[in-house]
Parts: C-alpha cells; sequence; structure tokens
C-alpha cells in the first residue's frame, strides 16, 4: 500500500513533519510513506491560476496516485496553517486530486490538546464540494506536549501513544480497503501510438521506424558511448558500465517514453527467440503502433489500456502472467509507470522474466509448497491471478493483456 504524508506546516521546524517522519519509519512494513512538503505552494489567488507551477503539479501527481493521505497538520490560532489552507484551495480549484480519496487527519501541538480544534476545521474543509476526500472518522491522533514527545532521534517515547497511532493507522489501512472498492478509475482517453506528439527529448528529424534509427539518431545529438562518464543520481558510471549493468540484470527491460516512442531495450546481444518477449534491434525508436503492428485490433486495445492506466494513474503497475507457456516457465511481464520530477507520467519500465525459479527456490529455502489451482508440482501457476494494480486491483480488461500488450511486444 503507497500512502503519501502532507506536512501542514511551512515552517523549516516543525513536529508534524517529525510525526510523518515516525510513521514513515517506525510502521514501513505496514505501508510505504513518501513525505511531502508545502513550503513552495504559492498563496491562493484564482485571478493567478497557479494550477500549473510545479509545486501544484507535484503534490496533485503524488495524491492522486497514492492510496490514501494522511495529513499533519498543527494548530495556529484554533485552526489549520494558512500553508495548508492555501494547498487545499489550489487542490480543490481546478485539479481535484482529494475526490474519493482515503485521507486520515493527525497532529502535533506544543499544548496539552493537540490539535483538536484544527482537525475539526480540516475535517470540514476536506468534505467541502470540490475536495470530497472520505475521511476517516474517529481515530483522532493528537500529540500533544510535542517539545517532550520526540527523543533525539526523532522517535516519540511515550509507548501507550505508539500503540494508539498504531491502531489508527492500522483502522485506517482497513478503510483505505474499503474506500478504493468505490474508486472509480479516470476514463481512458484514446492513445496516440504513433509518436504524433513529440516531447522535450524527441529526435523529430528522424523517422522513427527507420531501422537505423538509433545510429542515424545518435549521431545527430552527439550522444556518448564508450569510457565516457555519466553522472547518475547516485552513481558514476561510463556507458559501458552502465551497459554492463543493465545487461547483467536477470530481467528483459524496456523503456517507451510518454510518446509512446519505443526507445531502449537491454540484453540485445541474445538471441530474439529465445526471448519471453522478443525484441530486435531494428525496433529501437520504433513508433508503438509500429512495434504493436502485427496484433489484432482487440489486442491492440489492451495495449492502450495498458498505457492509458498507467498515464492516468489509475495504477502504479500492471502485472501479467502470459498464458500458455511451459510448466518451468512463468512468464511475467510487469508494466511500471516512470515519472518525471513533477510527478508527471513519463513512460512505461517493462520488466519480463520467467517467475518459476524464483518461485521455486523461495519454496525450497522456506520449506513451504503451493497448494491448490491447476497443474502439478510444488509451483504450479495455473491458479495466479494475471493482474494486480497499486491498490490489489485491476480493471476489467487488464485480465486481458498479454505480452503483446508491452513496449516490447511483437
Amino acid at each position: 500500500m503507497k500512502l503519501v504524508g502532507i506536512v501542514g506546516s511551512n515552517a523549516d521546524q516543525s513536529y508534524n513533519r517529525m510525526l510523518l517522519e515516525f510513521i514513515r519509519r517506525h510502521f514501513k512494513l505496514k505501508f510505504e510513506l513518501e513525505v511531502l512538503e508545502i513550503k513552495d505552494v504559492p498563496m491562493f489567488n484564482q485571478d493567478d491560476d497557479q494550477s500549473d507551477s510545479f509545486a501544484v503539479r507535484y503534490l496533485y501527481n503524488k495524491i492522486t496516485r497514492a492510496d490514501g493521505v494522511i495529513i499533519a497538520t498543527p494548530e495556529h490560532n484554533h485552526t489549520t496553517t494558512p500553508a495548508l489552507k492555501s494547498t487545499l484551495e489550489w487542490l480543490s480549484f481546478n485539479l481535484h486530486p482529494f475526490e474519493n480519496k482515503p485521507v486520515m487527519i493527525v497532529g502535533a501541538s506544543y499544548h496539552d490538546q493537540g490539535t483538536s480544534r484544527a482537525q475539526v476545521h480540516l475535517r470540514k474543509i476536506l468534505d467541502a464540494p470540490g475536495v470530497n476526500a472520505y475521511t476517516l472518522p474517529g481515530n483522532e491522533f493528537l500529540l500533544g506536549k510535542a517539545k517532550e514527545a520526540f527523543d533525539e532521534e526523532g522517535n516519540i517515547t511515550n509507548e501507550s501513544t505508539v500503540a494508539f497511532l498504531e491502531s489508527c493507522l492500522d483502522n485506517f489501512i482497513k478503510y483505505v480497503g474499503v474506500v478504493s472498492q468505490l474508486k472509480k478509475p479516470k476514463p481512458i482517453e484514446p492513445e496516440d501510438l504513433d509518436c504524433g506528439k513529440p516531447i522535450a527529448t524527441s529526435i523529430t528529424e528522424i523517422d522513427p521506424d527507420d531501422p537505423e534509427w538509433l545510429e542515424k539518431a545518435s549521431k545527430l545529438v552527439n550522444a556518448v558511448e564508450g569510457d565516457t562518464y555519466v553522472k547518475l543520481d547516485q552513481g558514476l558510471l561510463t556507458v559501458n558500465q552502465l551497459n554492463m549493468f543493465l545487461n547483467a540484470m536477470p530481467f528483459e527491460l524496456t523503456y517507451a517514453d510518454d510518446n509512446n516512442q519505443f526507445l531502449y531495450y537491454n540484453n540485445a546481444h541474445q538471441d530474439p527467440e529465445t526471448m519471453f518477449a522478443k525484441r530486435v534491434p531494428e525496433q529501437v525508436g520504433n513508433r508503438m503502433s509500429t512495434v504493436h503492428g502485427s496484433l489484432p485490433p482487440a489486442r491492440m486495445k489492451n495495449v492502450e489500456w495498458v498505457i492509458g492506466t498507467l498515464r492516468n494513474g489509475n495504477q502504479e503497475y500492471v502485472r501479467t502472467i502470459v498464458p500458455g507457456s511451459p510448466d518451468s516457465v512463468i512468464n511475467t511481464h510487469n508494466y511500471q509507470a516512470m515519472y518525471y520530477p513533477d510527478g508527471s507520467y513519463a513512460g512505461i519500465n517493462e520488466i519480463v522474466f520467467n517467475f518459476k525459479p524464483w518461485l521455486d527456490w523461495y519454496l525450497k529455502e522456506t520449506g513451504q509448497r503451493l497448494v491448490g489451482g491447476h497443474g502439478a508440482g510444488p509451483a504450479s501457476h495455473g491458479a495466479a491471478d494475471a493482474t494486480s494494480g497499486a491498490s490489489d486491483s485491476a480493471g476489467s480488461a487488464g485480465a486481458a493483456t498479454d505480452a503483446d500488450s508491452g513496449a516490447s511486444a511483437h
């Protein structure tokens, strides 16, 4: 389960930030929590629409894709901070990421009563038209005397307080599961699989379907290769090292950008006929419509469904098990959305691999075995579910997806 936590203060020193960071660390086995800041969100002014600003769009994208939201609110003059109120104004003006989204409220303050009044006001705001959040009833976590509540490492010292916080979070997890059943995915617009909407990184001078696209495009943009160093987020590698690293992955990896152009696959040295998703060098740079050109219209719709589902944030990923594989193979495809720094959709990272050896190894190491389903053997996968999303749910179209619905299908 993926949750986001919103720090309801724009102050550099915030006990509500400490509270969310404690939740993130202490309960990391229950859910994934990403803490979001509102420091850079401009003051709300409907005459100067900032809905497309980086700060607002970033929050919108993160909240949209999350299964639920935890807001940690301070209390200023018996209500929320102006910064939090302004943020919620922007996120209910032209953008509406909180609509039908499960939200939990927590808060920390200097005084005994915690943030009780601010939480009452925040509940009213979240229930307002334009916001329409599903706020968890009851389960009020009010952390008073915040200065004394944390130790030097940022941990809550009182065990009873931690136990009560855990009970509230457990209830929220259940609440998210209930509310997720009411979620209506955004309608999927027709996908342009012909790369007709170039993006900043598109190389428009070369025809995407040119079989020599890679060499021509590389020459055009003076692409580096060989022992030239590339500075990554957390590393410094040469192009050769980067290629070795990616080719050593025990998976088939592909990338198609948000203009639906197929730009990369690893293991180029491998015989295409031995791959779980056949790829050839000439496909690099191709339009997705060309990559999937041999598919019948019904299966092309599956391609559009996968892309549209990830683009809309209806699901964080789509997973499929390709039917008809031999007993020694569980042909697994994972389509994962990728994102730009502002949180908007940047394309699909597809991972293809045989899950069977991993499953057999796990069963052997743990002394377990699979029961039920169809087929023989301890690792029978006949009853495996075909798809799952960020909240372990997938649309009906997902059940029909197969290997040919991915970025690298043929």
